[in-house]
Parts: C-alpha cells; structure tokens; sequence
C-alpha cells in the first residue's frame, strides 16, 4: 500500500512539471508585504479563569495601571479578581491597506490563565517594528479549545489559552508610499532560477514588443526581473497585465526526503547513471529460555538455574536490479523492482548519492 502512494507522488510530480504557470503565481513584487504588528493588553470577563495575580504581577500591574488612567485609584495588592488576564496581541498589516479598514488578531495568554473563553479583549494599540502604533485592537474572543476540571480529574480540548477576533483591530495609520508613482518594478522569483529568470524576461519583453513597440524587462539575476513602466499606463495595471502571462518554469534536479513520515518526492529531472542495486533485510532474534536442574531427593543437593540462549538470523529481501533512469518513470519502475518499502527506497537514494550515480541534489528533512 506504501509503494503505490509513493508511485502516484512521483508521477503526479512529474505530470506536473511540464505545465504553465502565471507569472503572477510565481513571482512577487519587491516592496509589496505585510508588515507584523504586536501589542499587551488585558482580557476582562473570564470565569475566574485569568491570571492569578500573586503568580502573574505584571497582570495586578496592568490592571492598576488601567484603572488610574480612567480615574480610579487602586492601591497596590488590593486586586484580587481572577477575572483578567494579560495578553499579546498580533496581527499582520497588509499593504495598501486605509485608515478605518480592519483586521483580523491573534491573543496569546501570557500568563497562568486556563482559559480565555468568553473573554473581551480591551482597547490595546498594535505597534510595528519602527515603534509607532498603526491599529487598535477590541472584542470579544474566539477560541475553539476548551478545559474543565474537577477535584479527580482534568478534560481538556485544543488550546483554550488563545484565540482570535475577527475584524478585531481597526487601523489608524496608513503606511506611507505612492504604488502608482514608482517609474519601475522589480519581480521576485519564488523559487529562484536563472533559467526561469530568462523565461519571464524573454515572455515579457515578447508581450510589450506587441503593445508597447519596446522591450521592458531584464533580468538581473536568478531571482529577480527588473521592469521598466512605459509612458501612459500606471504599475497597477501593467502588474495585471504581466502578472496574466504564462511561463514553463524550471526547476533544478532534486529528490526530497522526509525520513519521519517515509515521504519520498522527486522532480522530473532527476537522472540516475546505469547502476547495480540489491538491499536485503537481515533479522536477528535472540530468545533466551533458562532451563531449572532439580537435585534427586535426599541428595543435599541445590536447585540451580542452567542458562540457554537461542539466536535465529532471517535474511529477506537481497533481489539484484539493474537501474538506468534516463527518465522520472523508469527510475521509480526500477526501485519498485526491488519492492521496498518507503524506508527502503531512502536508503538506496543515499547510497546511490555516495556512488556519485545520483544527478541531482539530495534533501534529507
């Protein structure tokens, strides 16, 4: 059952390799990411599930903090609810986006609370790396954990010490830039290549010989493709209309291998040299069986233990194949020759690497 997931793998990798890609699924516009924001702040409303704050005194800090500045003046050590509990606060900003616009939150308990269920985030501002705050965060909770306990026992489900709340933060800074107004784009390969470098410059200067009479675009290296917008049309567009175009992208010969799961996936380049392979399995049981001599009666004698031992070697497997792979589908009909497990197969794979009859790069996860 192992050998034939490990078959269809290859050759869906391999059916796959031959197809098209848009550009836009393949490359990246330098400058257009998220940004990460990050912010403390206080839960209120939980079941006597927050922090407790003799364990937790930056929480008893906090509260006291909060309160002040709404007018209410607490004594240090006087707050005993557990009602409360600290938390971080994150979220990703992406570009272009408005002040009013919201996002969505991740809450994280800082703490010894058990549970944030049913918790109301308070207002906190979410701040990104240069310091300054570019959204604020409120709401109810969402959590999709839960824990109950008991004086006997404890039942407990996912994580109940953290959530998220959609829509929860509201921004309240723009970042700064004119996309439109940029003179030229850079485009990232994601998986970078000099070959499929060359394939977008190549499609992409074919595409703005036709509408625009001149060649835009150059590659600088193998992950990046430099363009140059042409007069009466803005980035936005010209991104759309490159990012609809496809390529073949190439990709280098590689074998990846995940030794945990016995996942074995291998790209449609991958080429092996004509090569003698044979793998056998040898089992060693060692089993020991102490036998009891029991003295004749009336003999003084002793009763005595006399060891024995029994070993049992089994060998299997050891089937000799002949493995050419000029091709994807030949290289994996010769290793199913052998018919190996998954385990197997990765093992042969590096020791085929040290023979130096592997063409191509070796992944071991």
């Amino acid at each position: 059952m192992k050998r034939f997931a490990f078959l269809a793998i290859l050759l869906l990798s391999a059916g796959a390799a031959d197809a098209a890609s848009r550009i836009k699924d393949i490359t990246s516009i330098r400058g257009l990411r998220d940004n990460q924001l990050i912010g403390y702040g206080l839960v209120m409303g939980l079941q006597a599930s927050g922090d407790s704050l003799r364990n937790s005194p930056f929480t008893d800090q906090s509260i006291r903090s909060m309160l002040d500045r709404l007018g209410v003046n607490v004594e240090a050590g006087s707050v005993r609810s557990k009602n409360v509990a600290a938390v971080v606060v994150t979220a990703t900003l992406p570009p272009f986006v408005g002040k009013g616009e919201r996002i969505d939150v991740t809450v994280s308990s800082i703490g010894d609370a058990s549970s944030l269920a049913g918790g109301q985030l308070v207002m906190t501002p979410l701040v990104a790396a240069d310091g300054e705050a570019y959204a604020v965060a409120q709401g109810p909770i969402s959590i999709s954990g839960f824990a109950a306990s008991g004086a006997a026992e404890k039942l407990s489900e996912g994580v109940a010490t953290a959530g998220r709340i959609a829509n929860g933060a509201l921004i309240e800074r723009e970042l700064e830039g004119d996309f439109n107004a940029l003179t030229s784009i850079v485009l990232q390969i994601r998986n970078p290549d000099f070959a499929t470098a060359v394939g977008i410059s190549d499609r992409i200067n074919k595409y703005s010989r036709a509408k625009f009479g001149v060649a835009i675009a150059a590659e600088q290296d193998f992950r990046t493709v430099h363009i140059k917008r042409p007069d009466k049309i803005t980035v936005s567009r010209l991104a759309a209309d490159l990012g609809e175009l496809e390529i073949v992208p190439d990709s280098p010969a590689r074998i990846v291998i995940d030794e945990k799961s016995g996942t074995i996936v291998i790209g449609d380049k991958v080429k092996l040299s004509t090569i003698a392979v044979t793998h056998g399995n040898l089992t060693v049981r060692v089993t020991e069986m102490p036998d009891v001599s029991q003295p004749e009666p009336f003999s003084k004698g002793e009763t005595t233990e006399i060891p024995s031992t029994e070993i049992i070697a089994n060998q299997t497997g050891g089937q000799l194949a002949i493995i050419n792979g000029p091709n994807l589908e030949m290289l994996v009909d010769g290793l199913n020759q052998i018919g190996l497990k998954p385990t197997g197969i990765i093992a042969i794979l590096q020791a085929i690497k040290t023979a130096g009859a592997l063409q191509g790069e070796l992944v071991v996860q």
